[in-house]
């Protein structure tokens, strides 16, 4: 939608071109051309550094998404481990009920063999050797009374080993969930940050366009005051000299445009020529922002978003937009007023990308 609302623009400005004529409107007071000129071009410089500012305010921008999605990503891996963690201590604490399991079981059995001894009287060797009425009998029981001292110490043993193996795998778990927690905090931390410079960034950008805004009102009242001037003035001479009343009456100067800002070239631009069309529409970017003076729509395949260039005659600028109907080597340049975007209408530029 707001490609097609540029391109309506674009063509609204094409026809005005042929339709549109110059009002002129009474003004007083003992200003002069020159003087309404000059704070038209002090509020013209001043919207120069604002854009400066809201250029590098988009630019910072771009680089909090950047490393807020960073940010994101890596909370997101974090939650993933410490799910991984919780399943396997999880599986620790069911080895561990089976592991109790087991040895109750086994103590069990263990208790039923001694007190079977205990109720036979045959706990001592030399008993069982003495009250044994065969030889087969005596050798059976010793080897029964030795099969469950060894079955008592290893049940014993392997009771030790599984609670210290359990200990060991809980403690070393409980350290990595620690870390995790600890590290998902700070990037917990800095995403809060980052969130908070992005809104602080947002509200000075529009801050920034509000007073572009006021200052372009400013100027355009400045504008159709020093044409009036210069109209009122024109009239008085006609009706002062009436020789000259036949003559072509002067046309009005050009409503005054942003100083174009010095290219700062640099060995490391790029030169690439374009067709730039100028537009003059409200509404936000492709990034959300609001529109203003240095914003460029332009084909992201040609010229990333966020690149900065210099375009002669307009001054500096950044891609910071898009739009359906802008494919390859063109760009659109956003002007505060419909007669500014008339004045540039649609011509061959040689930029410098940085």
């Amino acid at each position: 939608m707001r490609a097609l609302a540029r391109f309506q623009a674009r063509l609204l400005v094409v026809g005005i071109c042929c339709t549109v004529s110059g009002v002129v409107a009474a003004t007083g007071g003992a200003e002069t051309p020159a003087s309404v000129r000059q704070r038209a071009d002090a509020l013209q410089r001043q919207n120069m550094t604002l854009a400066q500012r809201m250029h590098q305010a988009v630019l910072d921008l771009y680089s909090i998404d950047s490393r807020l999605t960073s940010v994101r990503e890596q909370l997101a891996s974090l939650a993933a481990k410490r799910d991984r963690i919780a399943r396997e201590r999880h599986s620790v604490r069911l080895q561990l009920a089976i592991s109790r399991d087991n040895l109750r079981s086994s103590q069990r059995r263990l208790a039923v063999v001694v007190r079977s001894l205990y109720e036979q009287q045959a706990s001592d060797p030399l008993a069982v050797v003495l009250g044994a009425t065969s030889l087969d009998e005596a050798i059976a029981t010793l080897d029964d009374l030795g099969r469950t001292a060894d079955q008592h110490q290893h049940i014993a043993s392997r009771s030790k080993s599984a609670r210290a193996s359990l200990a060991t795998l809980t403690h070393t778990l409980a350290d990595q969930d620690a870390r995790l927690r600890s590290i998902e905090a700070t990037a917990a931390q800095t995403a809060a940050s980052l969130i908070a410079t992005q809104a602080a960034r947002r509200s000075y950008i529009s801050q920034l366009s509000e007073q572009r805004r006021l200052n372009d009102g400013q100027i355009a009242q400045l504008s159709a005051r020093a044409e009036a001037s210069v109209a009122a003035s024109a009239a008085i001479s006609a009706q002062t000299r009436p020789e000259s009343s036949g003559s072509t009456a002067a046309a009005p100067a050009a409503p005054a445009t942003p100083p174009s800002a010095a290219p700062d070239v640099t060995p490391a631009a790029h030169v690439l020529t374009v067709v730039a069309t100028g537009y003059s529409m409200g509404g936000t970017t492709a990034a959300g922002l609001p529109v203003g003076w240095g914003t460029v729509a332009v084909d992201p395949s040609t010229i990333p978003l966020g690149t900065r260039m210099t375009i002669p005659g307009y001054g500096e600028g950044v891609a910071a937009d898009t739009g359906s109907a802008i494919q390859g080597a063109a760009i659109d340049l956003w002007f505060p007023t419909t007669q500014q975007a008339l004045s540039w209408g649609r011509r061959v530029v040689t930029i410098e990308l940085h």
